[in-house]
Formats: C-alpha cells, sequence, structure tokens
C-alpha cells in the first residue's frame, strides 16, 4: 500500500499523535484531519510549525485541518467521516498517564473504551459504503501500549502473543479497548490493526510523565522523586520512532495483525534520571556546580507498580523492515536540549495546568479535563 492520502489522526494534538501528524504533513503528501478534545494534555501549540494557529484552531496548512471534537461524541465522529472521507484512521486519543488513572479511572473508561467503541462505528458505517476498491485499501489502526501484557521479571520479552494481564485502570481500558478493535475486525470485517509500543518520550511530552518531569524540576531546582527503589525497568522508545513505525504499519501492515513496537532501550528509573541529569549538566550547568543529581529523592512507591516493561520488537522487524533509529543517550540529549529551547511550549502548561505536584496515591478524585 502506498503512502496513505487522506488521514483522520485522533489524538493529534498529544504527544505521539503530533509526531505523527507531523511526520505525515512533513514527509508524506497526505491530507489530515486531527481530532482532539483538548483535554489537559492536548495542546494544539505541538502542531503550531505545521501551520496550526494555536489560539483559533485554523491551519494555513491547505493539507491540515482541526476539530476540536470528543471521540465518544458518536454524531462528531459520524460527520467528521462523512466530510473529510478518510482512507486510514490512526486512532490515538486515550488518556495514557497511571498516575491519575489510579486517581480517576472513569475518564480512562470514559475516553478509552466508551470513545474507542463510538469510533469503531462510525468507521464502520462510513467503511460499508465505500466501493470495493476504497474498502480493500481502508485502514483503522489502534495505537496502543505494552502494559495490557501486565509485568515481566527479570528475563523475557513481551511479544504478540504474550497473554493480556493488565495490572492498573490505565492498562486495562487500554486492554479493553484493544479487545473492541479485534472484535471488530473478526465480527464485522472492519480492516484493523493494533499496535502496542513500549514507553515514549521526547520533545512535547506532557510534564507530568517521568522525563520531562525530571527535566522541569531540575531546572526550577526542585526534588526529582524516583518512587520506590528506582529499580522498575522500562524500554524506551523515541516518539519520532514510534511516528514512522506507525506509518510503517499503516503503509504495509495486514488487517487483523497486531505488532510491537519497543525502542530495545531498557533503563531502570534511576539509570533514566542519571542520564536526564546528566545531559543537563552538560547543556546547562548548575550555577552552585552540584550537579543535578543532588537533587533526587526517592519516594513511597506508587500503588501496583509493576517492575519491568520490555518489548520484543522483531515481528514489526522481519515483517515491515522497521527498527528504532535513536540510541537512547541520543534521544535523552535531543529531548532535554529541546526542552531548554522551547520554555515557550512547556512554561504554560506548568504554571497554569500541571504545577509538577505528586498525584497518583489513589486517596482522592481528580479531574482530568482541565485546560
Amino acid at each position: 500500500m502506498p503512502h496513505p492520502k487522506r488521514c483522520l489522526v485522533t489524538g493529534g494534538a498529544g504527544f505521539v499523535g503530533s509526531a505523527l501528524s507531523r511526520l505525515l504533513l512533513g514527509e508524506t503528501d497526505a491530507a489530515l484531519l486531527v481530532v482532539d478534545r483538548l483535554t489537559y494534555a492536548g495542546t494544539p501549540c505541538s502542531l503550531k510549525e505545521v501551520g496550526l494557529d494555536p489560539a483559533t484552531l485554523v491551519s494555513s496548512n491547505p493539507r491540515l485541518s482541526f476539530l476540536n471534537a470528543d471521540v465518544c461524541d458518536s454524531a462528531a465522529m459520524n460527520c467528521a467521516f462523512a466530510s473529510f472521507r478518510p482512507d486510514s484512521v490512526f486512532h490515538l486519543a486515550a488518556e495514557s498517564h497511571v498516575d491519575r488513572s489510579i486517581d480517576a479511572p472513569d475518564a480512562f473508561i470514559r475516553t478509552n473504551v466508551a470513545g474507542t467503541a463510538a469510533l469503531l462505528q462510525a468507521a464502520l458505517a462510513f467503511w460499508r459504503g465505500l466501493d470495493d476498491a476504497a474498502r480493500s485499501t481502508f485502514r483503522f489502526l489502534h495505537v496502543s501500549t505494552d502494559e495490557v501484557y501486565g509485568s515481566l521479571g527479570k528475563d523475557g520479552l513481551f511479544t504478540e502473543s504474550t497473554p493480556y494481564a493488565p495490572r492498573s485502570p490505565y492498562a486495562a481500558s487500554k486492554a479493553a479497548s484493544d479487545h473492541l478493535v479485534r472484535a471488530w475486525r473478526h465480527t464485522y470485517g472492519l480492516p484493523t490493526i493494533v499496535t502496542n509500543c513500549s514507553n515514549n518520550y521526547g520533545p512535547r511530552q506532557f510534564p507530568e510523565k517521568l522525563i520531562p518531569l525530571a527535566i522541569l524540576n531540575c531546572l526550577e531546582s526542585k526534588p526529582v522523586s524516583i518512587y520506590g527503589s528506582g529499580e522498575n525497568v522500562r524500554d524506551w522508545l523515541f516518539v519520532e520512532d514510534h511516528a514512522r513505525a506507525l506509518l510503517r504499519v499503516c503503509e504495509c501492515g495486514s488487517p487483523g495483525q497486531t505488532y510491537n513496537i519497543g525502542g530495545r532501550c531498557e533503563r531502570t528509573n534511576v539509570q533514566t534520571i542519571a542520564a536526564v541529569c546528566a545531559a543537563l549538566d552538560e547543556l546547562r550547568p548548575c550555577r552552585d556546580g552540584a550537579g543535578y543529581a543532588s537533587l533526587v529523592t526517592h519516594v513511597a512507591d506508587r500503588p501496583g507498580h509493576d517492575m519491568r516493561y520490555a518489548i520484543d520488537p522483531g515481528k514489526i522487524s522481519r515483517e515491515l523492515g522497521w527498527r528504532p533509529q535513536t540510541d537512547f543517550d541520543t534521544g535523552i540529549r535531543k529531548t532535554v536540549k529541546w526542552y531548554l529551547e522551547n520554555e515557550w511550549w512547556w512554561r504554560p502548561l506548568r504554571e497554569n495546568v500541571y504545577h509538577g505536584q505528586r498525584i497518583g496515591r489513589g486517596r482522592s478524585p481528580m479531574r482530568t479535563d482541565v485546560r
């Protein structure tokens, strides 16, 4: 299949979604309809460089349109399909932060489960109305997480055949959405594909996540907290590598298949924070000469904290020819440098949306729709 020509990207103002949107606009000739509810983690500023005016949500790029809508809104999704007429759907709209899912699971069930079901129904109704040629090339790509597989011990890797064993409200909601997508394939024939990725990092990640939170706390000389012993392991994937994998899956993947996308970059949380501190020491040394590692502190662990995630990306490598291009040290340095040079992007989020406070203790509900 050649490059997609008309792409509907849900969650396209989010971290991974905006990276994918920039890639599609920069390296293909596709027209894009970005659909995003613009909750706390979706910022139109992430699409500014490809022509979107963050204030008006109007695009100067003739290939980019923006729809501020909720994937749970069936009428809006049906209208989006009917008017834009995509040949490819990249479904990335989701609540994604484990800590927030501990405090507010209802929002995750609503968006990740009910929202996916509503989008599938809209896609199915549209797909059924296409001619045979268009039906055969239509793709619905659902972007999911390795957390659906549960927690690994010291050895082993997640593969596409690993049984599901989600252990957080976030992981459970994504597992449910994966099952829905596969059910729409098997029951109705909708040409769906599922991808499960490891932990993403890179520029424009909302600063509640481990790496950007550590960067910004360092810059403000605040404690950099590590849960528990810090020996929990994550397999890190640079966001631009992930975006390229999604494009490759859409172009070359087979309907009904699952592809695991991993960075082959396993690091403990202690090692990850040490890499962030080392990059900051190089790029913006502390004035007192103490080094940013002096800010690191250990705090009580998160409830239900999974010990280790690690993906075997062998299938996507063998069948589709994708491999991660960015090693961890290079990716961390690129990420730190971007945050140092783009305070305009993160400062309003830090001051007006999320101040860096700890969440995810499971003690009280919190809102996830704060703007």
